[in-house]
């Protein structure tokens, strides 16, 4: 049976277009209960139980399936994930909905109805001939929706009685929506809201916590003060918007103030603007990284950037007076140029809440199921949600969803997701660290993983087309130990004519990964492989990762190989590119490549092959600092771990050998070498990585440390750094130079990926060179697959696709990319930190010299070289008297007493876990020497309190 719609529509050139819409119905449609002898096994994929067992309804005691509204679907997906729920019919219609209104719920459902064990339907009911309604005059989009969902329940509960009489098998329809549900049950239809539905699931008392509860009037509490002004309509916000009134940018929240947040102004890239927030009043409500609508207020109530570090740690919920004070100590007296353009929110453009993990406050008033939930990001506020299992969520990480923020409200509603574990277990805060940080890590889903080759895999002539043969060549891999991700390998061979040749051969990722299907969209999600300290969350499966795409030894691989000709003198004198088939004679490790080109007694051809790399790497390292790259230093850390346990027992500085700069040329005269190429061919759409170099107050701090010890830094140019930086030498001390180059990697912007037709600076500050992509990891990160296939292209060894000649999709693409990338450096770092932890868990207190990195106005920050540590040394501290400090911002220097600090001296402090809280557990440092009366502690008495949250609890208890 076939509708049609048609009617007219005006071009852009004027004329006129007639449309016709043609909507086919049809009768063999399955409604998905099997046994159904009506629909006869129409039905294909998962489908409902035959005799639902589902958790006991005191009020729907027979076996029922649920038939959800959209608004149900889109708010309450927690419930709904719960294995408690089963049995439950999505329509077509619910389903579209959702998908225009919120993508990660609709991914969420996707997920849900293909998980066998859900029993999740999807009833096609927009094209079945008997539940297909059309839209009648004078009734709106969601009007005829709502109907089309009741008509569809009514059918269920009509057909399912034919089906089975004896049964009596209902379909329960589930809506919030007030006059929906009223009426339902005019026309007979069983309906309930589902907070009543869940609250009658007797045997499954948990399912109410994970509720959203969406009427803000009912959970606004009960003294109903008004605290923060209506936010406006989005029409209104859109208004002001276009006239100047108002100005739209993202909402960041300051971890160190809860009181302050900045908004980058959007559409505004000659001078991103930023605008200040003070005040509780003038957050208005807003949540990190949302959209907001602000507007500025007039000059004689701008405000400067506070110094105050201030925690939300208060007990009492809504003690709003207490918060005034609290401002009032941020507006310090300040000099009129420190003033920043000052606002407040007046709306909010778009919500970008997600899952929060952190743990309960619990509240001390016996009974009570409202509980404050404290966010493990301090930047987000704490969030107030109802729960009866309280206690046995206390000292556990759990996930919670923010439903919602009513204008009387000091804090937001939400509820209760997911419990993660125990605070402190390695796997739980794993799993929070991956969570917190956003990095995808859900094991592959069958769906990506069907596009992997069959095993057992070799190459045959299909894949020998367009590609060299180069197995034949002495190539070898030098990697760190331990490493199963191979991505690079390399060769170096005289040639007849007296040059040398060399070859960087890299895995031919591209080859496994085509463009578009699951596999390719699942690695550019996650955009990188993130390495913490025992885990590695691949980009791709292991499949490709440690075997097929891995340049593992004695054995035949797929690669991308970049060959120069040089002479002796490291000068490159052609250069090509072809893909190829390897096979690698080693796979050594940095320390035993390094042991090869030192012994003597080696003169096999791996080892001279080896020796003429790191001739070649050595000229070609002298050439690019002479133009100006920077060696910059970084404290980096390795763990020995305990075999049993896998806790760390030993903490060093990572070593570097020759080795290591060896293989770092050759990728990145690689990386150099295509990045030209891909531009040549690609000038509007190839991707590139560029490093902008740091504005001159990013150095204010490197140049008066310097000066601090009689040293002078230039930073004019890269070169000129580079070259006070090698100047920067002490006798007295040495290790001067290491922090000026670890204080000048602080100074540093992020390198970024970008697209070459969006954008006009391509140079790379600290490699000091004019063009840079990444060619040479694509089996841990994404932009070398990309790079892989423009170059493919090319060179003619592969077809192109829309996609990689759209610069707009490209610069999309290089977003998500440099989020991850970022996302990824983050989490590896508070990887590295909860390890240390672990570490000085286990140790217990130790003191050891350091050198102050930087000066605070109450503080030092000091970096232990031997654990590559940093921690801040604090001098005012709760319930101590005040020493007189004096910080000279100039310089810069603290004075303590009689001490005066500067940066780089070297201190002796002693070094512990502080669990005060549990939450934000910290390394904490004091001082031992040199001695202060009052401040430093003896190195034989710690004087400090490591069990604080025992000694709290045993307070409680008495």
């Amino acid at each position: 049976m076939l509708k049609s719609k048609t009617f007219l529509k005006k071009t852009r050139a004027g004329g006129v277009m007639k449309i016709v819409r043609e909507h086919y119905l049809r009768d063999d449609i399955g409604c998905g209960a099997p046994g159904c002898a009506a629909c006869d096994g129409a039905h294909e994929g998962p489908v409902l139980e035959p005799q639902p067992v589902d958790p006991a309804s005191s009020l729907c005691p027979q076996p029922h399936y649920l038939l959800p509204d959209t608004n149900v679907l889109l708010h309450q997906i927690d419930v709904l994930e719960d294995p408690a729920i089963r049995n439950v019919i999505v329509l077509q219609t619910v389903l579209q909905e959702v998908r225009n209104r919120s993508a990660p719920v609709y991914k969420r459902i996707r997920d849900v109805t293909n998980n066998q064990e859900k029993h999740f339907y999807t009833f096609t009911n927009e094209h079945h001939r008997e539940t297909y309604v059309e839209q009648e005059q004078g009734e709106n989009a969601n009007d005829r929706n709502d109907r089309a969902i009741r008509v569809a329940a009514k059918w269920y509960n009509e057909h399912l009685k034919k089906m089975s009489a004896e049964n009596h098998l209902q379909v329960i329809f589930i809506t919030n929506d007030k006059k929906n549900k009223e009426k339902a049950i005019e026309e007979g239809i069983p309906a309930f809201t589902c907070e009543e539905y869940v609250k009658s699931l007797t045997a499954n008392p948990e399912l109410i916590d994970r509720l959203a509860c969406l009427s803000e009037e009912g959970n606004e509490i009960e003294s109903g003060r008004i605290i923060f002004s209506e936010h406006l309509p989005l029409s209104k916000l859109q208004q002001g918007i276009k006239s100047g009134t108002y100005l739209q940018g993202t909402f960041r929240a300051s971890r160190e103030n809860y009181l302050e947040a900045t908004v980058w102004v959007h559409g505004d890239p000659e001078e991103d603007k930023e605008i200040i927030l003070q005040g509780l009043k003038n957050l208005n409500r807003a949540v990190h990284e949302d959209i907001v609508a602000v507007e500025l207020l007039p000059k004689n109530q701008w405000v400067a950037p506070s110094s105050v570090v201030l925690h939300d740690e208060g007990q009492n919920e809504d003690d709003v007076e207490k918060e005034e004070e609290r401002e009032r100590t941020l507006k310090t007296a300040i000099n009129e140029k420190m003033l920043k353009p000052t606002g407040r929110v007046v709306g909010i453009i778009k919500r970008n809440w997600r899952p929060y993990c952190g743990m309960l406050s619990k509240s001390d008033i016996k009974e009570s199921r409202r509980h404050l939930f404290t966010p493990a990001d301090r930047r987000i506020p704490r969030i107030r949600i109802e729960t009866r299992q309280a206690s046995a969520l206390e000292g556990r990480r759990i996930i919670v969803a923010i439903d919602g923020w009513p204008r009387n409200s000091r804090y937001p509603n939400g509820h209760f997701v997911k419990n993660l574990g125990d605070v402190g277990d390695k796997e739980t805060e794993t799993e929070v660290l991956l969570l917190e940080h956003d990095v995808p890590h859900q094991p592959f889903s069958q769906a990506v993983l069907s596009f992997l080759p069959k095993m057992p895999w070799s190459i045959t002539e299909k894949d020998m087309k367009n590609r060299e043969d180069l197995r034949h060549l002495c190539v070898c891999s030098v990697d760190p130990p331990g490493c199963t991700d191979i991505d690079d390998a390399l060769h170096c061979r005289e040639l007849e004519n007296g040059n040398v040749e060399v070859g960087v051969h890299i895995a031919d990722v591209s080859h496994f990964i085509r463009p578009g299907n699951a596999l390719d969209q699942e690695s550019a999600r996650r955009g990188t492989t993130v390495y913490l300290c025992e885990k590695r969350i691949d980009m791709v499966p292991e499949l490709l990762s440690s075997n097929l795409c891995s340049l593992r030894c004695n054995v035949d691989r797929l690669a991308f190989s970049c060959i120069w000709e040089m002479n002796h003198n490291a000068e490159i004198l052609k250069v090509r590119f072809t893909k190829s088939a390897i096979n690698s004679k080693a796979s050594l490790t940095y320390a035993e490549a390094q042991m090869r080109i030192d012994s003597a007694a080696m003169n096999d051809d791996i080892t001279t092959s080896l020796r003429g790399l790191n001739k070649l790497a050595k000229i070609l390292k002298k050439r690019r600092i002479e133009k100006g790259a920077l060696t910059l230093s970084s404290p980096e850390v390795r763990f020995h771990m305990d075999s049993e346990t896998h806790d760390p027992i030993d903490l060093q500085t990572k070593e570097l050998r020759e080795t290591n700069s060896m293989v770092e040329e050759f990728m990145l005269l690689a990386n150099i070498s295509v990045a030209k190429k891909i531009h040549e061919e690609f000038s509007e759409h190839a991707l590139l990585r560029k490093h902008p170099a740091p504005p001159p107050s990013n150095y204010e701090i490197l140049v008066k440390a310097a000066k601090s010890k009689n040293l002078e830094i230039k930073t004019d140019t890269a070169k000129s750094l580079a070259d006070s930086l090698d100047r920067a030498d002490s006798r007295t001390f040495p290790y001067v130079n290491t922090l000026l180059r670890i204080l000048a990697t602080r100074c540093m912007m992020q390198a970024v990926y970008f697209c070459s037709g969006m954008d006009n600076d391509f140079h790379h500050y600290g490699l000091a060179s004019p063009i840079y992509t990444h060619f040479t990891s694509p089996i841990r990160r994404y932009a070398d697959i990309i790079v892989h296939r423009l170059l493919a292209v090319a060179i003619g060894a592969d077809c192109t696709y829309p996609e990689l000649t759209d610069k707009h999709k490209l610069a999309d693409l290089c977003k998500n990319l440099n989020f991850r990338h970022k996302m990824a450096q983050y989490a590896q770092r508070a990887s590295v930190a909860f390890h240390t932890q672990l570490f000085f868990k286990s140790k217990g207190i130790v003191s050891e010299e350091g050198y102050i990195l930087f000066v605070r106005k109450n503080a030092i920050v000091v970096l232990i070289p031997k654990y590559g540590l940093e921690g801040t040394v604090f001098f005012e501290e709760k319930d101590k008297p005040k020493p007189r400090l004096i910080y000279d911002d100039e310089i810069p220097s603290l004075k303590i007493e009689d001490t005066v600090f500067h940066i780089f001296d070297k201190v002796k402090v002693k070094i512990m876990l502080d669990s005060s809280n549990l939450q934000h557990q910290k390394i904490r440092m004091s001082l031992v020497e040199p001695q202060i009366p009052g401040i430093s502690i003896s190195a034989d008495n710690p004087n400090m309190d490591i069990d604080e949250p025992e000694r709290k609890k045993k307070k409680r208890e008495k």
